[in-house]
């Protein structure tokens, strides 16, 4: 009996060590990333995990719009290597739009049409139209407008001249590692910390803004905040007013925030909403910024955001992705375990694809080989 109270003793002087360290060290997100990721059997975050975190809502249309279904909806099966990924990969949702209607949907592990699960970095895309948005509508003078001017940590050195749409085309030149499996890294730290803005306004200069593309969840971080700071609005409640209500969407969703106090949202990822909900905005970039006739986003916009902006990086416009395929160019939004709105504008067709895995990784940045099966077995059943 002395014996296992001595050891509980132990124990307990040991986690009260660990916890003191941890906040003397500054890394006592830790204790919320065990507590809500690795203690539930998890290596990084997952789809349902929003509901461990703080979250605001993002109310849904009261004019809702349902999509009309096709004339030969679900008339075709899925092709055998399609329900294999399914299958390998842990697919949630494959919904296939054509001509603005449902031609295919099918939904899977106890998920519905219905269901919320986590966007992940899908939701840049929806940021970087945002910034748009408030171009557009007079809060932000362009592209080049400084950073500085809304964010007074980056006034300084190189900083100074990183501008809004550094951040939208991922050039900020800042020292942002995208590093998803390591409990230490910056990325880790945004995604736990309960003071987001903190540790955004601590980021480095690592090379001259502007130059090239490289991938970094921090410059849509950051884009946030300078939206926010330039329209007086809460991203979520923008959200809602720019592009969520507008599009008809049928469902409320909700943005993960960074905690009730700082309520700042976790703007380079964590939306978590439904297949169908999420394709609207696809349909929205599809039609040029149109919608229902209104032209909710300037077309000039559209166009930028899905074009290059570097050449040595045709991969990346202004937070959409840019892949051609036997032909024919698409542009999409993508999410961390492989959420997919994949866009090909002159076919009319929409693919979306949640799960709770993707194809192992060729590295940060780098198109994964499921999505290109996601496009080639849509078409292989809608040529049958």
């Amino acid at each position: 009996m002395k014996f296992l109270k001595n050891t509980l003793k132990f124990i307990v002087v040991l986690l009260a060590l660990i916890i003191a360290a941890l906040y003397i060290t500054d890394t006592d997100y830790l204790i919320k990333a065990v507590r809500t990721i690795y203690m539930k059997g998890h290596s990084t975050a997952y789809l349902e995990d929003y509901k461990e975190f703080d979250n605001q809502t993002v109310a849904a249309s009261s004019n809702p719009l349902p999509w009309p279904k096709h004339k030969n909806y679900n008339s075709v099966e899925a092709t055998k290597d399609l329900k294999q990924a399914h299958k390998d990969w842990k697919s949630i949702a494959y919904v296939i739009i054509k001509n603005d209607s449902i031609w295919f949907e099918q939904y899977y592990d106890g998920f519905n049409e219905d269901s919320k699960t986590n966007s992940f970095s899908m939701a840049k895309s929806y940021v970087s139209g945002l910034m748009f948005k408030a171009i557009q509508e007079g809060y932000i003078k362009s592209l080049d407008q400084p950073v500085c001017d809304f964010l007074p940590a980056f006034c300084d050195d190189n900083a100074v001249k990183m501008t809004v749409g550094d951040l939208s085309s991922m050039a900020s030149g800042t020292n942002w590692d995208e590093a998803y499996y390591s409990p230490l890294s910056i990325t880790t730290r945004a995604y736990f910390d309960d003071d987001l803005a903190k540790v955004m306004n601590g980021l480095k200069m690592e090379k001259e803004p502007g130059q090239t593309f490289k991938y970094a969840s921090g410059d849509t971080q950051m884009l946030a905040m300078v939206v926010e700071k330039a329209t007086g609005k809460k991203l979520y409640k923008y959200l809602e007013e720019s592009f969520w209500k507008p599009l008809g969407s049928e469902n409320e969703t909700l943005w993960q925030v960074d905690s009730e106090d700082h309520d700042l949202v976790k703007a380079y990822c964590c939306i978590a909403s439904n297949a169908k909900d999420f394709a609207r905005y696809g349909k929205l970039f599809k039609d040029y910024g149109k919608w229902n006739g209104k032209q909710i986003l300037d077309s000039t916009f559209v166009a930028k955001s899905i074009t290059p902006r570097f050449s040595e990086s045709p991969e990346y416009g202004y937070g959409w992705w840019l892949k051609t395929q036997f032909g024919k160019d698409f542009f999409m939004m993508r999410g961390h375990l492989g959420q997919y709105v994949i866009v090909q504008p002159e076919d009319n067709v929409i693919i979306v694809r949640l799960g709770h895995q993707k194809s192992p990784d060729a590295g940060v940045g780098v198109f994964t080989s499921d999505i290109s099966l996601y496009i080639e077995e849509a078409y292989e059943m809608m040529n049958k």
